[in-house]
């Protein structure tokens, strides 16, 4: 008798949410996108859709020096996601799938 694992689903919100603490435990200096795309296990193009649309809303930034793009949270963007982690612990909490 096979056993199948279950995906497991992550929404959008979640992708976020992950994609903006690894932006956040960069600090000021900021990460690669290859960085992101291999910490949230995303491919490149997803994690770069998801990178501009925190850029687009400002809750990231994108410098870039001789070599390379790196991403940096902004302000608003660890604001963003301090308030984020309270709706999803209540969200736990209740049990909602999110």
């Amino acid at each position: 008798m096979a056993v199948s694992l279950k995906q497991q689903y992550r929404s959008e919100v979640g992708i976020i949410a992950e994609v903006l603490q690894i932006t956040m435990e960069y600090g000021m200096e900021g990460t690669i996108i290859s960085t992101i795309a291999r910490r949230a296990n995303l491919s490149h193009y997803t994690a770069m859709e998801k990178c501009q649309k925190l850029i687009d809303f400002g809750l990231m930034e994108s410098r870039e020096d001789k070599k390379s793009r790196y991403f940096v949270i902004t302000e608003k963007g660890i604001k963003f996601y301090q308030e984020m982690q309270k709706f999803l612990q209540v969200v736990q909490e209740i049990k909602i799938r999110y």
